[in-house]
């Protein structure tokens, strides 16, 4: 990872803690998130995967009015915003975002995430 790269990735990991602390306290079944990205491809590449307890809680998530998943705060366009504002231009924030959860992860990986994440969302 060049320099840069790094900086730039320091800059999402701080945008992304912001988020993931909205997400913890106000959304139900919330856990963490993390992000993938092939600097080669930059920013197309971005992916912020978050994480929930189950699969029942994702599916629960995605089939609230918009309205509800954004806040509170619009926390997916704060996000926008934050991402924009250190020069990342995320045109297809739905695209941007992908929703995983520990049951599949056990289920599918038997818990192990790095083993999960290279598979589902690496660009290698």
């Amino acid at each position: 990872m060049r320099k840069s790269d790094k900086k730039i990735d320091n800059q999402i990991r701080a945008i992304l803690t912001e988020l993931c602390e909205v997400y913890f306290e106000d959304v139900p079944g919330f856990k963490w998130l993390t992000h993938v990205v092939n600097y080669a491809s930059f920013p197309n590449s971005l992916r912020v995967i978050c994480v929930f307890e189950s699969k029942q809680q994702v599916a629960h998530f995605l089939s609230l009015d918009n309205q509800v998943k954004v806040n509170p705060l619009s926390a997916l366009s704060v996000l926008n915003k934050q991402l924009n504002a250190i020069g990342i231009n995320t045109k297809k924030l739905d695209k941007l975002i992908q929703y995983d959860s520990e049951d599949c992860c056990l289920h599918d990986n038997h818990g192990h995430w790095a083993e999960r994440i290279k598979a589902r969302y690496s660009f290698s």
